[in-house]
């Protein structure tokens, strides 16, 4: 799916581009699907700002995704396309066999009209839902189970991927779009394929409106602001950070880069066996 530009009539235009929303079929949503989204501006139930630059944006109704394709041997069919605001992917809506519908995370190259199933039994073919166990290595899988019967929690963006490596007492390793090495459970379920709306990442906002459409504020920058307000605030002029500060900090004055946020004794950490950065994950 290509993104769309535009000749630069306004200093907006110049850089913009849009998604050309060519493989969506059905304009509005399955009204027995989805349910109104609150804004919270940011907000907890104190009403207190907890996230900030959190506010206003457009209405939004919020797709029921069926992450589990618990439906086993029931055939569907693809009955549409559909955009979701509040992901990045494009929805695939299914009609099944028995009268049942349901929304999934649509692969690339699925088209209205294919049919689809779930199960140890289904083919390994775009769009199915197979254990860990069925699938073939070396295959592009989304849409992964951490937990078996939890639902997929890995892999649900535009355009990622993940690589089914090899299969070892009981566990399969996946190669995730980072570029972490994973141990996942046999039994866990994957769909086949890559997630569609490749594009997505050659969009281009282009201007402060759009961000404001999507509920997002601007927020100040910390050096910008004075020392009593920030860590990195202050200083004569143009200063990386701040009044003699060496590190970029946040608000609260948590270090911003570099600092590792990843509990060291998480019980994940025996699942990894190569870390994003290509570095092999230390075993306790």
């Amino acid at each position: 799916m290509p993104v769309k530009t535009f000749r630069p009539l306004t200093p907006s235009l110049r850089y913009i581009t849009v998604a050309s929303y060519d493989e969506i079929t059905k304009t509005k949503p399955e009204k027995s699907l989805v349910r109104t989204r609150k804004k919270t501006g940011g907000r907890n139930t104190y009403g207190r700002v907890t996230a900030r630059g959190i506010g206003g944006g457009h209405k939004q109704k919020i797709r029921n995704v069926d992450f589990k394709r618990k439906k086993h041997g029931v055939e569907a069919t693809v009955a549409a396309i559909e955009y979701d605001p509040t992901r990045t992917a494009r929805l695939a809506l299914l009609q099944y066999t028995d009268g049942g519908k349901a929304y999934i995370v649509a692969p690339n190259g699925l088209q209205v009209g294919v049919k689809l199933m779930s199960g140890p039994s289904a083919a390994a073919e775009l769009g199915n839902c197979l254990p860990l166990s069925a699938i073939p290595v070396g295959i592009h899988i989304h849409n992964i189970e951490l937990t078996p019967g939890r639902g997929g929690q890995m892999v649900r963006s535009a355009g990622a991927a993940a690589t089914l490596m090899s299969r070892d007492a009981g566990y399969a390793q996946i190669r995730l779009p980072s570029g972490e090495i994973r141990r996942v459970k046999e039994e866990c379920y994957a769909t086949i394929g890559q997630v569609g709306n490749i594009e997505h990442e050659n969009e281009v906002l282009g201007k402060a409106g759009r961000s404001r459409h999507r509920g997002i504020r601007p927020i100040t920058r910390g050096v910008a602001r004075n020392p009593v307000d920030h860590p990195n605030g202050g200083g004569q002029g143009k200063s990386k950070g701040g009044g003699g500060h060496l590190q970029l900090k946040s608000p609260w004055g948590l270090l911003a880069k570099g600092y590792k946020t990843r509990i060291r004794t998480k019980n994940s950490n025996r699942f990894i066996l190569v870390r994003r950065d290509g570095r092999p994950m230390k075993q306790k």
